[in-house]
């Protein structure tokens, strides 16, 4: 048989390299995993925009020789099916590259052990005007002038990657990126600045800021929920499923409200959060398993899984998308019935407050074919006095608009503003207590008997309110 060596054009490949689907946040999380990986204990990033934009990042980690180097500069330098340690956060041996590439046209690492450092860079232009993958090692001396250098020669060991000709991200924007990325890597790095009981607590900092840990579950407010966590069995490996209900918004102040509804807001964030070696990978996802819906907003769904799991979960190369194989779908499906019938609770309940006997109401819940619609309560007191003293032909007035407000009430706009904006919605601001005390003059100079009264002090807006009522205090 003949054969034929077909080499990759190595500019088009370059170009396909750099379209992977990498954001300027997942690639970061992406290079940091490996300073993880290194046992670094302080990760320092540095954005800077002047003279040129440019991204450095430096850790404590245990850094490489210069062999070591050149093996982690090669594409697909790992093998996937190779066992690793427990705390490697890689798998493919392209991330540090594919996700360099991604952002900007030059990636230089300059890595310290042993008291030795060593320089290595791949520069895609380069690359592409020779046609070939040839990996530069430029002098030390030529980067003195870059942030962070200089921490690193007082260090033992450590690593700095540096990215310069950065087009993915604009200069006039540089602001908004570093604030989404470090909400970024407080939330996808938060078990890892928390600390555990056998893991020391990591220090990341971006221009000198430490960050702090973004915990999406809420885990210290006492109106969270937390279930008890499940154990599910696939072949040998274990997976930890552990469900949470945050609070209400009606126990939150708006700023920790809308904290927790992350960039995407609550009703996107529900779902699994999967976390692979403490590192969470996907959030805000039901797999298919279940149809997002605002009355389910709350529920969030821990998943741990071992770095040895990828096989069961089809983990892609820049780990922001996943699917579990069909054997852990079937236990996932049950946990989402048993936890979003829970989650609903906060909703549904609150639903209910309108059937209560002990308040005279304004609106009333009518079932109707299966359903139900809300109307006006025509047995409320004020309602009563007001077609009392009429005339017949105001009275037939009066029915129509009040039928149309019934049928023409605005729900979708209501439920919308209710689960994206709670707190900036208050009806009650409609009536002051000036108007109340005014209403309550004219109430009382219409003569008012004991019995209409006790039933004006049942409804919503005369409830424990007496005094001004009777008394008009």
């Amino acid at each position: 048989m003949k054969k034929e060596i077909v080499n990759p054009k190595v500019k088009n490949f370059i170009m396909s390299l750099r379209e992977v689907g990498y954001t300027f946040d997942v690639a970061v999380a992406d290079i940091l995993d490996n300073s993880l990986a290194a046992q670094a204990s302080d990760i320092n990033i540095h954005l800077l925009a002047e003279p040129e934009l440019i991204f450095c990042m430096l850790d404590n980690g245990n850094g490489m020789a210069s062999e070591e180097l050149v093996e982690a500069m090669r594409l697909g330098a790992k093998d996937p099916e190779a066992e690793r340690n427990k705390s490697d956060l890689g798998r493919f041996g392209l991330g540090l590259k594919t996700a360099s590439f991604s952002q900007g046209k030059k990636l230089t690492v300059i890595s310290k052990k042993n008291k030795k450092t060593s320089v290595r860079q791949w520069d895609l232009d380069y690359i592409a005007d020779k046609d070939e993958w040839i990996l530069l090692a430029p002098p030390l001396t030529q980067f003195n002038g870059m942030p962070l250098v200089k921490q690193l020669k007082f260090q033992d060991s450590g690593t700095l990657i540096i990215w310069q000709e950065i087009d993915s991200v604009d200069k006039l924007d540089l602001t908004a990126v570093i604030s989404n990325l470090r909400r970024h890597l407080s939330l996808v790095f938060h078990q890892f600045l928390e600390g555990a009981p056998k893991q020391k607590a990591i220090n990341i900092s971006i221009n000198n800021n430490a960050l702090k840990p973004f915990n999406p579950f809420n885990i210290n407010h006492p109106a969270t929920q937390q279930f008890t966590s499940e154990k599910l069995k696939v072949n040998n490996s274990t997976i930890t499923v552990q469900p949470y209900i945050l609070p209400h918004h009606s126990k939150l102040s708006q700023q920790e409200y809308e904290e927790y509804a992350t960039n995407e807001g609550y009703t996107k964030s529900q779902g699994f959060y999967l976390y692979r070696a403490r590192r969470l990978l996907i959030y805000g996802t039901w797999w298919g398993l279940h149809k997002a819906n605002d009355v389910h907003k709350l529920v969030r769904i821990k998943i741990e899984v071992s770095n040895d799991q990828d096989k069961y979960w089809r983990i892609d190369i820049k780990k922001s998308t996943a699917s579990p194989i069909p054997e852990i779908k079937n236990d996932l499906r049950r946990i989402i019935r048993q936890v979003t019938e829970k989650g609903s609770r906060p909703y549904t309940g609150r639903g209910k407050k309108i059937e209560d006997k002990t308040t005279t109401k304004f609106w009333s819940m009518i079932p109707q074919n299966g359903g139900f619609r809300f109307t006006l309560n025509q047995e409320h007191p004020l309602l009563e006095r007001l077609t009392m003293d009429l005339p017949f032909e105001l009275q037939e007035l009066l029915d129509v608009y009040l039928r149309g407000l019934q049928a023409y009430l605005p729900l979708e706009a209501i439920q919308a503003q209710l689960q994206q904006n709670p707190y900036v919605v208050n009806q009650e601001t409609l009536l002051t207590d000036e108007d109340i005390k005014e209403i309550t003059k004219k109430l009382r100079t219409a003569g008012l008997s004991e019995l209409e009264i006790t039933s004006l002090l049942k409804t919503e807006m005369f409830k424990n309110r007496e005094g001004i009522l009777r008394d008009g205090e």
